[in-house]
């Protein structure tokens, strides 16, 4: 990573609305190098995998030194642009397969390199159908990767993406989960438009917004601060009443550190992520 952090490259690019609001948000700054190269810890040198002949369709596996408690599939966010790509989740991927899972860091098609609907959605389900192994299988994905994680949970009630490896649990951090709220918020200058490339009342939304395909059948754990500025506590908070009182298996957590401490492994919000994994038998 240069010594010139992504944030600040972004600003001083003056690029987008989006980094913009990435930047004035509290806590730490996942791309600080500071952190660390993310194989500092006990995890082996993970194993590149594709899906697709896209430069974006890939998998970086991490492996665990033993016996494997599942699989946990990290999907990075970036309100779902081509500018934001899959380091993010390196260090989130090789501290869990120290931990003891095996880890699936996912890139996929964003907007602006390939990506939208339903190309990205596409990626996603062809990335997790590469889980290979037993147990549980993990989706945990931060702000438009907790969607896309969300959104897993449910794809294959879909021809589009029916068959292929089931999602067992979900954990969203800071998802946008309410696709529909989210684009008439203009969410992300935008976001949610650029995604989508039609409005909420287009039949895409139906198959690509979390919040309408309340209830899962599988857990679903919402962590999120308050004082994020960047994806609003609301997109969480709405999608937990709306699954509960679907009757579903939904929790909303609330952590501090803003919109970025979840993905930082240095810090309280990423312990409670690793906290709700070890609650997860194998």
């Amino acid at each position: 990573m240069p010594a010139l952090t992504r944030r600040a490259a972004l600003a001083a690019a003056a690029i987008l609305p989006l980094a913009a609001a990435c930047a004035s948000d509290g806590g730490t700054d996942p791309s600080d190098s500071s952190g660390g190269d993310p194989m500092s810890n006990d995890a082996q040198e993970p194993t590149r995998l594709t899906y697709g002949e896209d430069p974006s369709q890939w998998v970086d596996r991490y492996d665990p030194t033993g016996e494997s408690r599942g699989t946990v599939v990290v999907i990075h966010g970036g309100f779902w642009q081509a500018m934001y790509a899959a380091d993010l989740g390196s260090r989130l991927a090789a501290d869990l397969a120290a931990r003891g899972w095996t880890a699936l860091n996912v890139e996929y098609r964003r907007v602006g390199n390939g990506g939208g609907f339903p190309a990205t959605f596409d990626d996603i389900h062809a990335a997790i159908n590469l889980v290979d192994g037993e147990g549980p299988v993990v989706t945990l994905g931060h702000s438009a990767g907790g969607h896309l994680a969300t959104w897993a949970a449910a794809r294959q009630r879909f021809d589009e993406w029916s068959g292929g490896v089931e999602v067992t649990h979900v954990l969203s951090q800071a998802g946008v989960l309410d696709l529909t709220s989210a684009y008439d918020e203009n969410l992300g200058g935008g976001a949610v438009q650029s995604l989508m490339g039609v409005g909420p009342d287009d039949p895409a939304f139906d198959l690509a917004d979390p919040m309408r395909h309340v209830p899962l059948d599988v857990p679903v754990w919402c962590l999120h601060a308050p004082d994020d500025t960047s994806v609003p506590i609301s997109q969480s908070s709405d999608y937990v009443q709306a699954a509960t009182e679907a009757g579903a298996t939904a929790e909303l957590i609330e952590v501090t550190g803003g919109h970025f401490d979840l993905i930082d492994t240095r810090t309280k919000a990423w312990q409670q992520v690793v906290d709700l994994l070890d609650t997860i038998d194998a």
